[in-house]
């Protein structure tokens, strides 16, 4: 890939609401690698631990694609939650009623760049 665009990963299909997930996004967004990383280790939510999967799929990708980056170098360009389909469940309640449970899929995409200026 080039450099203006970056380094990207995608994890489509993952069972977490969106709405959980982009405020664990939004802590490690425009951060270094290794400081991004530091910082989802030690969160207890479950979508840090999915982000945590993409990103170093994003890294791997990038030191494939170009042998001379080192992790020191990159850093997160953009993270992107989007949200997927919507798994329908029925949800049974007193009185024979029932409800519908939704179950929320989001798909992550993870961008990351060379540090410029360095």
């Amino acid at each position: 890939m080039s450099e203006k665009t970056g380094y990207k990963a995608v994890s489509k299909f993952l069972i977490a609401s969106p709405t959980k997930v982009r405020p664990v996004a939004n802590v490690v967004k425009r951060r270094t690698y290794s400081e991004a990383m530091a910082i989802l280790e030690n969160m207890p939510q479950k979508g840090a631990r999915l982000i945590r999967g993409t990103m170093k799929s994003a890294i791997a990708n990038a030191l494939y694609a170009n042998k001379q980056l080192d992790e020191d170098m990159l850093y997160v360009k953009e993270i992107r939650i989007d949200e997927g389909p919507r798994l329908k469940r029925v949800w049974f309640r007193a009185r024979g009623r029932a409800d519908m449970l939704l179950k929320r899929m989001c798909h992550i995409t993870v961008i990351v760049d060379e540090k410029a200026g360095e």
